[in-house]
């Protein structure tokens, strides 16, 4: 990782002494990377190896990134693409130090090192190997990512599942602990009783708000598309403006698909249609057969007019998905779409979705490079 120096050199101005634990708090390549110099250090040094504690899953998740490699590279730099992925294939998936000491299901695990305890636990959150730490002689606890000072990250577009309602359940495990400073995954350290207590408690109440509604329309029958506008409108201020859940990186919106895929499979339209749908160009040329692309031109500039830009792209696509490959109407099309996702992209908080929507722009604009070449 590219601030394993910058972390090394923070731990060796605080110590100079032997690294005893490697505690990993989730499987993420971000939090058990970081690594290289401490362990460069040990093999100079004759040092003993750490122990290296983890839960029981994050084995599976390590066998799983080195399975997809190349499809774990590909979706990161797509969701991290204003910040660039330098992590290689190799390094990001095969180059990871096991643990030695392994926490199974939900039982905690607790040491002693010099005047000082360590107690650790593990609860479902972000992801399925969670551990978060307390220190009761210093009151401190360190969350891992089931904290990370903004609105949890519930159901990211191109991770898999994650876990609202157990995520509810840590933060009030935590508030037990009745601590006086609080380490996040990401973001400051958070100082005070009542600070610590807030974000927790707020964190928890929006946690067991997004999965309790979503169970409660799934028990009312609602297909997806109900649910999630429902939930677009209920959403309360309390949590929309709260300085503690702003959509910095996970979003209100994407843990509303998170909760619902946790529970349902992906027949979710109700609408037998669906089930063996045919291909999204071949349904757009049958549109285009009905009305031309002037048409749908006219339509989506309309939309764009009045601010509705996610229909205007629905609009548009049936253009982009049914016009022959070397029309101009297609070009048009693709110069319009970008203009489109990036107006979307400026006006989204949450990393993630301005990511997403820029990097689907990218490929769209080498489109336009290389049919340009044939209209000058």
């Amino acid at each position: 990782m590219e601030k394993a120096e910058t972390i090394f050199q923070a731990v060796r101005e605080f110590s100079d002494k032997p690294i005893k634990y490697i505690i990993y708090s989730h499987g993420h390549f971000d939090h058990c990377l970081g690594y290289a110099h401490i362990i460069k250090e040990i093999k100079q040094k004759g040092w003993d190896m750490p122990q290296v504690i983890a839960h029981e899953n994050l084995l599976r998740r390590f066998k799983k990134y080195r399975m997809l490699d190349k499809h774990q590279m590909w979706t990161y730099r797509q969701q991290f693409a204003s910040v660039g992925v330098t992590l290689s294939d190799s390094e990001a998936a095969h180059n990871t130090l096991d643990p030695t000491i392994v926490i199974h299901g939900n039982e905690s695990y607790k040491f002693k090192l010099g005047n000082y305890n360590f107690e650790l636990y593990h609860d479902k959150g972000e992801t399925d190997d969670s551990i978060w730490m307390h220190i009761p002689e210093k009151k401190v606890l360190l969350t891992g990512d089931l904290l990370v000072s903004a609105f949890p990250q519930v159901g990211s577009p191109f991770r898999v599942q994650r876990y609202a309602k157990q995520w509810a359940l840590a933060m009030e495990k935590m508030m037990e602990k009745n601590v006086e400073y609080l380490v996040p995954g990401h973001g400051p350290l958070f100082e005070g009783k009542e600070n610590i207590r807030d974000v927790l408690s707020i964190t928890g109440e929006a946690m067991h708000f997004v999965h309790d509604e979503v169970v409660k329309r799934l028990n009312e029958g609602k297909w997806f598309e109900q649910i999630y506008h429902e939930m677009l409108e209920i959403f309360p201020d309390k949590f929309k403006n709260h300085k503690y859940l702003r959509a910095l990186y996970g979003d209100y919106r994407f843990a509303i698909h998170d909760v619902y895929r946790l529970y349902h499979s992906w027949y979710d339209t109700g609408n037998p249609t669906d089930l063996f749908p045919a291909k999204t160009d071949a349904i757009a040329k049958e549109f285009l057969k009905i009305a031309d692309q002037s048409v749908y031109f006219d339509r989506t500039k309309e939309l764009v007019e009045e601010g509705k830009l996610q229909l205007a792209l629905h609009v548009l696509d049936v253009v982009i998905k049914g016009t022959e490959e070397s029309s101009e109407n297609l070009l048009n099309a693709y110069k319009l779409k970008v203009k489109i996702l990036k107006r979307k992209a400026r006006k989204e908080t949450s990393f993630i979705a301005k990511n997403i929507l820029n990097s689907g722009a990218s490929p769209i604009k080498t489109k336009i490079k290389e049919f340009g070449k044939n209209f000058n």
